[in-house]
């Protein structure tokens, strides 16, 4: 039996990580409202060439 429990308390952080690992609809309105933000803020003052490298670095590593 306690070795059940051990198990399971192991287990089951790992289900609770792996289900976190999709995005849900807030999710992906909230990351197409930044994307907008940015794109305005991008209009109004452009990025600088380091900027724009640690944004791809971002990407990539998102």
């Amino acid at each position: 039996m306690l070795t059940l429990l051990r198990t399971a308390a192991l287990v089951l952080p790992l289900i609770a990580v792996a289900a976190c690992d999709r995005e849900g609809p807030a999710e992906r309105a909230g990351k197409s409202l930044d994307n907008a933000g940015q794109s305005v803020k991008d209009a109004i003052d452009p990025p600088g060439p380091a900027e724009k490298a640690g944004r791809a670095v971002d990407k990539a590593v998102n």
